[in-house]
Formats: C-alpha cells, structure tokens, sequence
C-alpha cells in the first residue's frame, strides 16, 4: 500500500477544502440569482443540476477535506484543531440531515412545477442552512492558514536556531 506523506495530504486537504467551498458558494450564489431573476425553468433546472452533478461532486470533496483533517490531527488537541473538527461535524450534520434532503426535495418539487408554499419554506431552510455551513467553511478555512502560517514560523525557528548552534 503507498504510503501518501503528510505534505501531500495538506495540499490534497487545502484543495478539496477550497473546491468544497467554492461548489457551495456556487450553490448558494445562483440559487439566490435564480430565484430571483429567473423563471420557474430556470429554477427547476439549477434545481436538477445541484442533486445531479453538484452533490455527486460535493460529496466527496467534503469526505476528502474531513478524513484527511481528521487523519492529520491524529492525537494533537490543540484548540484551533478541536474548534475545526467541531465545526466540521455541525458541516456534515448539516448537509446530511437538512441540505441533501432539502436539495433532493426541491429537485423534486421544480420538476414538478409545485412553487408553492412549501418550495419556499424549503428554500429559506436551505439557504440559511447552506449559509451557515458556508460560514463554518470560511471559518475552518482561515484556521487552516493560521496554523500552516504557525507551522512555517516554528520551522523556521528551528531552523535558524540549529545554524546558530552550528557557527
């Protein structure tokens, strides 16, 4: 079995991170800018489009991001990664128990061409949903740089320290 080093595990981590967020980004932007510039095709279309491709791509972009963090954490409990790896359990309780089954449900519903009152109860679930998940993303995203930009500066330090030592 190849073994992947923990350098190519932060950079496929940061990549899948990044296309995660921006796929929900993405998500959320046009079901806003449909909903409310475009027709009701328009909305049953990007409906569609977000369970089938979008959530088949999402999906494992989001497994990526967090069994890859969660396999480099390992046993550290530093603060920033305990506070990561609670956000991404609300990220995945989120998206399993209220966006894929709002997804699926609207997906159904525009093909259907029932607007009615419960699409958009629906739709205002999703979107504060989605915007929250978002949020946390952003959040885990910026604790991500602090700790590689924290990481960097102890390499240096040692570093540094270890020429000091042999002058």
């Amino acid at each position: 079995m190849t073994h992947i080093t923990l350098k190519v595990k932060r950079k496929i981590h940061t990549i899948a991170g990044c296309l995660a967020g921006l796929v929900i980004f993405s998500f959320f932007l046009s079901t806003l800018l449909v909903e409310t510039l475009g027709t009701r095709q328009d909305i049953a279309q990007l409906k569609n489009a977000i369970v089938f491709p979008g959530l088949f791509i999402l999906v494992p972009l989001l497994a990526i991001t967090g069994g890859l963090g969660r396999a480099m954490m390992g046993s550290t409990s530093s603060a920033v990664l305990v506070n990561k790896m609670k956000r991404m359990k609300i990220i995945a309780a989120l998206g399993i128990t209220v966006l894929i089954p709002c997804a699926i449900m609207l997906s159904h519903m525009a093909s259907k061409d029932n607007f009615g009152t419960l699409f958009t109860v629906i739709q205002i679930i999703e979107i504060l949903a989605g915007a929250t998940n978002l949020t946390l993303i952003i959040l885990n995203a910026r604790d991500g740089v602090l700790l590689t930009k924290s990481r960097r500066q102890k390499v240096a330090i040692s570093t540094k320290i270890a020429r000091e030592k042999n002058m």
